[in-house]
């Protein structure tokens, strides 16, 4: 993975939810938010697999990265394609909704991406930190302090992790973490705020089960939400 990346507070972050190869719902977005570029934009991760247009998709991020300061972070669908590729093995991600990325790229399989949309994958990094904030996919240990997370475990870890949705810290007036923790990965029914958590995967591509299909985004420090309806299947 990339060495880790430290972001200015002194410019407007945003934080994008998971994208799930839906690019019609990412331009809606997009140009809702405007970014410009002295905006720095970080995206969650899970961007490809079981969206119609994940091909598309990479092909605008690598866009937009020519005209602002974007930052990728590794979800578990980035890894399993990595992994996919360094043995040679694509059938547990292809189980796991990479067949639809396939079929966006016309039947190729990953260790035939064009070099491009390769580098950027392989640009992803497990975490982006700012003095206040750190931006992971999936989560950090609850009973850990942030510190203590970085120290202790392993980084790709964080692209997995899930437990903090059901811990009591939730209920119970915060994480013992010293920065908000800003991740995606677990579906949510609408971003969920707190003094140390922000979950931003609102389930963009789940448009069948109820309070989802929604890709999300949050402009910090001042913490406003943007979001559009999936919009993949609706010409």
């Amino acid at each position: 993975m990339p060495a880790l990346t430290t972001l200015s507070e002194e410019r407007r972050i945003v934080a994008v939810g998971d994208i799930h190869g839906c690019v019609r719902t990412l331009e809606a977005l997009l140009r809702a938010i405007e970014p410009g570029p002295d905006d720095q934009l970080v995206f969650l991760g899970d961007m490809i697999d079981r969206g119609p247009s994940s091909r598309q998709v990479v092909e605008l991020l690598l866009r937009l990265e020519r005209r602002c300061s974007c930052h990728f972070i590794a979800g578990n669908h980035e890894l399993m394609l990595l992994e996919a590729i360094a043995t040679g093995n694509p059938d547990a991600w292809l189980r796991s909704g990479g067949m639809a990325t396939v079929e966006s790229y016309d039947g190729l399989l990953p260790m035939e991406f064009p070099p491009e949309h390769l580098g950027l994958l392989r640009r992803c990094r497990t975490h982006v930190e700012t003095e206040h904030y750190l931006f992971v996919h999936g989560g950090i240990d609850p009973e850990l302090t942030v510190a203590e997370n970085l120290r202790f475990h392993e980084p790709e870890t964080f692209s997995w992790r899930r437990e903090h949705l059901q811990s009591p810290y939730l209920e119970e007036g915060g994480f013992p973490w010293e920065k908000t923790v800003v991740c995606g990965h677990t579906p949510v029914p609408a971003p969920l705020l707190t003094e140390n958590l922000i979950a931003l995967d609102t389930g963009c591509v789940f448009t069948g089960r109820a309070h989802l299909g929604t890709l999300s985004a949050i402009i910090l420090p001042e913490r406003r939400i943007i979001n559009r309806k999936n919009i993949e299947t609706h010409p």
